[in-house]
């Protein structure tokens, strides 16, 4: 597999504030940041990447094995040694958030900043956390849990979910 892939981030807001006697319009565009990732396992590189859309039930969880057991469309394991971007947008129609991170055991620290903390990505939300260079380190065995939970009961969620990285 050859991997190439380019991450678009960017805001453009705009408001209109009435200050009597004055009326001003306040703007902030960061324009559109383009980080692009050629095939490779070093900065700037990346030659793995795994890709679903997945649905969890009322109240499930699910642990995503960055080292194991994520497989591509042909069949063949995907195992990340460094992560180097991690997409998530959550379905607009959920009622629930869908919430990552906490593994019970061999979580990802990654981006999370300890193996108990949590991202919770509320309905029609998108979560994306790139490193392009360094990336985060997957430790097989020990580090590559990715725990993804529907936040609530009552009703299944349903996300989309990418991860970029490299096998070494």
């Amino acid at each position: 597999m050859t991997v190439s892939a380019d991450i678009y981030a960017g805001v453009r807001a705009r408001d209109a504030v009435v200050d009597a006697p004055w009326r001003r319009l306040i703007e902030a565009d960061t324009g559109s940041k383009v980080i692009s990732f050629q095939d490779g396992t070093t900065d700037g590189k990346a030659d793995r990447l795994w890709s679903d859309v997945r649905t969890l039930a009322a109240s499930a969880s699910e642990n995503l094995d960055l080292a194991g057991s994520l497989t591509d469309p042909g069949g063949a394991t995907v195992t990340f040694v460094k992560v180097k971007a991690i997409f998530v947008r959550a379905t607009a129609t959920n009622v629930n958030d869908v919430v990552l991170g906490n593994a019970a055991a061999n979580a990802f620290v990654g981006p999370f900043g300890a193996a108990a903390h949590t991202l919770a990505v509320k309905p029609g939300g998108t979560l994306l956390l790139v490193a392009p260079n360094t990336g985060w380190t997957v430790t097989a065995g020990t580090g590559d849990q990715v725990k993804v939970l529907n936040g609530g009961a009552g009703t299944a969620v349903e996300y989309e979910i990418i991860i970029l990285g490299t096998s070494a």
